[in-house]
């Protein structure tokens, strides 16, 4: 048997640092939003970077970025990779990134070793995935996919009003190319595991069979503003009452649907925001997640019962809107069994496993043959300045990022 083809991790490092100085935080992290200066310049350097290794790029209507380097028979569909540049305002180095260079690294690999491939490759950088700047996540993928129309893309706004189209040209990055996908093999995406599971059991490698479906919502309990002096507990109808018990009931709900279930409540608004006034409305953020579609069904229609029940409880009226549902994700065997096999040839530990963060992925498993790959991160952090990959795993991911290409 042939020895696996290894990368340049120490070149691989290098990029990744060069690329967190844009937008460098003092903790560490990186500040680099979609479609900011910052990103401007991240693309930038993507694009300096694919064109030295011979790549050609072009850039969709979206500003998805797709660097290709040319196959021997270039009529095949592509084997693309990739994920994404833009971060969270408090984010890390890593978190999509790593996924974006070690892509490039596979090719100046490639290049370094005179290896010719059938098919063309291609590393794609997605527009707009954290959602930070602009909602929903996963746009730029999104409508590339087919789940969001161009002009829905375009149409979505910050939270100054500027539209993506707006800002897609300003920064020079609104493509001519059809947002719309080209024939691809397979899709591959490496990228840190964004929590602890790997790191607890040890294991270098995660070799991700899905991605956990998600639904958004926001809970707005509306009650009658009241002095908080004069009115007396039992006549008030108070959102607070009521938003405490849904919280605790929906923390109950998901011990039934471990180990894979979550809810996390990230945001919350009274209004009117009077410290001396109950409130007249409540606004929450809501997240529930399960990888099992039929159980997040379950767990849907079992929230909006417990909002239900507790409304009636105290007499309010509610809404519940829901922001976005990204359905839970098997990827394709044949994937799957291609980084299983370039990780057990590597010689790596491993498991397979579920991502518990939404990624491009589930967009792009619509209309291509899709997995990930995972390397574990200190302590499970990411969206994080502190996230933190070491040397050796993010070498090692790429390795098997390059031997699952060479195996497809």
């Amino acid at each position: 048997m042939t020895i696996p083809i290894k990368v340049n991790g120490q070149r691989l490092w290098q990029t990744i640092e060069q690329m967190a100085q844009i937008g460098a935080t003092d903790k560490g992290g990186c500040n680099r939003q979609a479609l900011t200066d910052l990103d401007q310049q991240g693309r930038d350097l993507f694009v300096r970077w694919a064109k030295a290794l011979g790549c050609n790029v072009r850039i969709d209507q979206m500003g998805n970025l797709f660097a290709r380097r040319e196959g021997l028979d270039n009529s095949l569909p592509a084997i693309a990779t990739g994920s994404h540049l833009d971060t969270q305002p408090t984010g890390g180095k890593f978190d999509g990134v790593y996924g974006v260079l070690a892509g490039l690294e596979v090719i100046a690999t490639m290049n370094d070793h005179n290896i010719a491939t059938q098919e063309p490759i291609d590393v794609c950088v997605w527009t707009n995935e954290e959602g930070a700047r602009f909602s929903p996540a996963m746009i730029g993928s999104g409508v590339w996919s087919g789940e969001f129309s161009l002009e829905y893309g375009h149409s979505r706004t910050d939270k100054n009003g500027l539209t993506i189209a707006q800002e897609l040209a300003r920064i020079h990055y609104l493509g001519e190319h059809a947002c719309v996908p080209e024939p691809i093999k397979a899709f591959i995406e490496l990228h840190i595991e964004q929590g602890p599971i790997l790191e607890q059991e040890n294991k270098t490698i995660g070799i991700v069979k899905g991605v956990q479906g998600i639904h958004w919502y926001d809970l707005t309990l509306y009650g009658e503003p009241v002095h908080a002096g004069p009115t007396p507990m039992a006549t008030r109808r108070d959102p607070f009452r009521a938003m405490h018990q849904i919280i605790a009931d929906l923390y109950s709900l998901v011990e039934e649907y471990q180990p894979w279930s979550r809810v996390t409540f990230g945001d919350i608004c009274a209004d009117p925001g009077s410290r001396n006034t109950v409130p007249e409305k409540l606004t929450l953020a809501v997240d529930l997640r399960h990888p099992d579609q039929s159980a997040l069904d379950e767990m849907d229609e079992r929230f909006k019962q417990i909002v239900q029940q507790r409304c009636q409880q105290w007499h309010l009226s509610r809404d519940i809107f829901t922001q976005w549902c990204s359905p839970a994700i098997e990827f394709d065997e044949h994937c799957i069994a291609a980084v299983q096999k370039a990780t057990q040839r590597l010689g790596y530990s491993n498991q397979r496993m579920f991502s518990g963060a939404g990624h491009d992925s589930v967009y792009v498993s619509r209309v291509a043959p899709t997995s990930m790959i995972f390397i574990p991160c200190k302590n499970g952090l990411s969206h994080n300045e502190s996230e933190y990959a070491s040397p050796e795993h993010v070498t090692a991911g790429a390795n098997v990022l390059l031997n699952t290409i060479l195996n497809l």
